[in-house]
């Protein structure tokens, strides 16, 4: 008897362990590196992760949606106020051997864009719209190309395999400032818009030579500029980091339709569950950024700085406009004439 149940045993021990190493072993999440500026780590969705620094992350951006849509385990990098350096000094580190998948949105903050943003948003008699964006343009087209093509290279470097997916910009403006505090001419916007388009040619260029991918969110923006409806764009807000940035609908409706094909291979689409999926995400994430903080803490964010009439520089501006600073009419009035003035200068030299 005692010999029938030693067979027993050693019968079900062997079955036992058939069944066990017929189960498959839990696969490794694949694993997502989210790197770039404010336009990747979601300034202007109004909500973010507490991980100690003034990076402004959000469960709401593409690369949080993204994520938690595929189950892809996210080391979320992308910082507000990074430019090329910061990103090789911070955030490359998180980039191995084994990351699948790399997003990275970079560029904007190295030509200056918040401060052309800043400059051309002032009324034309007070402020050089047209100097400033052929100081970002010339910036754009002589020496970001060489700066990406060094940072591509790294990130091939140290991510041999990775499928990388570089993020471009786009279009803030449809025509027409509705926000009472800026004083945007629809020449500057014009040119503004031209401005997206061209950091968007130049990083499609270089992210090609590279052999990386290239998401152009233009066209999906179309319609949904600051002062459209719906926006998918912010414009002058309160607080005012948020302003002229992707908001929810932006990242959910516009960033994230673009950008997850070329990740995944299939596009994400931002349901409710999906936000609600990603917002569950915000503990881990700020636990896992909280470690970087004090290297983050190093770059400084760019933020728009809304028109002051109140300084002694604009006080002198306007007296030689003839601008009467108590009368917006007045304001207004110079503003128009100036703008079509440097309107007319503009186009007299192309």
């Amino acid at each position: 008897m005692a010999h029938r149940r030693a067979l027993a045993a050693a019968a079900l021990a062997a079955v036992t362990a058939l069944v066990v190493s017929a189960v498959p072993a839990q696969a490794a999440a694949p694993t997502y590196v989210a790197l770039g500026d404010s336009y990747s780590s979601g300034v202007g969705t109004r909500s973010y992760i507490v991980d100690g620094s003034t990076c402004l992350r959000s469960v709401y951006a593409f690369p949080s949606l993204i994520a938690s849509a595929r189950g892809y385990a996210l080391n979320f990098r992308a910082c507000s106020g990074a430019k090329v350096p910061d990103v090789t000094n911070t955030q490359l580190s998180a980039l191995t051997a084994s990351t699948n998948y790399v997003t990275i949105s970079i560029g904007g903050n190295d030509a200056g864009f918040v401060d052309v943003l800043t400059t051309c948003a002032q009324p034309s008699w007070l402020s050089n719209c047209n100097g400033a964006i052929d100081k970002a343009e010339s910036y754009i087209r002589t020496t970001l190309p060489g700066t990406l093509s060094a940072l591509y290279a790294q990130i091939r470097a140290r991510s041999p395999q990775a499928k990388v997916t570089v993020v471009g910009y786009p279009r803030i403006f449809n025509g027409t400032d509705c926000n009472l505090l800026t004083w945007f001419s629809g020449s500057e916007m014009s040119r503004l818009n031209a401005t997206a388009d061209l950091i968007n040619s130049v990083t499609s260029g270089r992210a090609s030579a590279a052999g990386f991918s290239f998401a152009n969110p233009t066209s999906r923006f179309v319609g949904h500029a600051v002062c459209d409806n719906p926006e998918y764009l912010n414009g002058l807000s309160n607080p005012i980091v948020e302003s002229f940035h992707p908001n929810k609908l932006g990242h959910s409706s516009g960033y994230t339709p673009v950008v997850s094909p070329l990740v995944t291979g299939a596009t994400v689409t931002a349901s409710p569950a999906l936000m609600t999926k990603a917002a569950g995400s915000s503990a881990r994430l700020a636990d896992q950024q909280r470690a970087y903080a004090p290297v983050d803490r190093s770059i400084r964010p760019e933020v728009f700085v809304a028109p002051d009439l109140t300084t002694p520089e604009a006080k002198a501006a306007a007296a030689r406009a003839g601008v009467d600073l108590s009368s917006r009419a007045s304001i207004d009035a110079a503003d128009r004439r100036y703008a079509a003035a440097q309107a007319r200068e503009f186009l007299a030299r192309r």
